[in-house]
């Protein structure tokens, strides 16, 4: 259990009075997701609740705290675009009620002007704007944002990738963006390269076949295939399932020169 202790000093530097509750809503707000994971949607609900309130005291303190906006933006968002029946619980636990347009301003402030949750709320910001906002190209410049600020992390380049497939509908671009993260994994220019290699010609291989390129998707699949990876979990059944559609044989190689296409050396079956 989390416990903050109010001295009377507290409440005479109000600077740090500020970090006291926006240390104890962060507190609550970890332990809300292990709630969560675990599936103890009642106790979650409940911290839901007080990281709301320790964030709108240390606000209080110092309105200049942005960091603390983030937890108060999300709990308004969510809680304003919830399902009837989350707000039937939020009724029932008397739980306050949400804005979802001052929410997202919150978080956006967050983004902007935090010091420590920046790269998460452009993050969480991004999740809004696909999955509530239909903002997509906004969604999508965030991510490259991203990009920019954590090299290293694959996971912003797939994003990418999905987001051209699956938002915008752009098989060509998500290839590309694929095409970019594969080439970044075989430089080692980013973390976990055999996973994020595996991703990129997942999703290769998927907009390959939308293309048409069946060589080209077939080349990529024959690339997962051989490395058998174990991460992430399915990529090979998927991969092989994928393969077995195509309706070519994995020991061929008279599919390449019928489709005047020649594999990369490395990717022969």
């Amino acid at each position: 259990m989390v416990r903050l202790r109010l001295t009377a000093s507290t409440g005479q530097v109000p600077r740090r009075g500020s970090r006291a509750w926006g240390y104890l809503g962060a507190a609550y707000g970890a332990r809300a997701q292990w709630r969560v994971l675990r599936l103890e949607r009642l106790p979650a609900a409940r911290d839901g609740k007080r990281i709301k309130e320790s964030l709108e005291r240390a606000l209080a303190l110092d309105p200049a705290m942005h960091d603390a906006e983030f937890g108060v933006g999300m709990y308004r968002y969510y809680a304003d675009v919830a399902p009837v029946f989350l707000r039937w619980l939020r009724w029932l636990l008397l739980l306050p009620g949400g804005n979802r347009m001052e929410g997202l301003q919150q978080l956006e402030r967050a983004a902007t002007k935090g010091l420590l949750v920046g790269g998460e709320a452009q993050f969480q910001i991004h999740v809004l704007y696909l999955w509530y906002e239909n903002k997509f190209r906004e969604a999508l410049e965030l991510v490259r944002a991203l990009q920019v600020r954590y090299p290293r992390n694959p996971l912003f380049h797939q994003i990418e990738a999905e987001i051209l497939d699956g938002y915008l509908h752009d098989p060509a671009a998500s290839l590309r963006a694929s095409e970019r993260l594969l080439a970044l994994a075989q430089s080692g220019a980013v973390n976990r390269t055999a996973l994020a290699e595996t991703v990129a010609r997942l999703n290769m291989a998927r907009q390959l076949r939308a293309l048409t390129r069946t060589t080209a998707a077939i080349a990529q699949l024959d690339a997962i295939i051989a490395a058998r990876p174990a991460a992430p979990a399915g990529a090979l059944t998927r991969a092989e399932r994928m393969r077995r559609e195509l309706k070519t044989p994995v020991s061929s190689t008279r599919i390449y020169r019928s489709d005047r296409e020649e594999p990369t050396r490395d990717w022969e079956p």
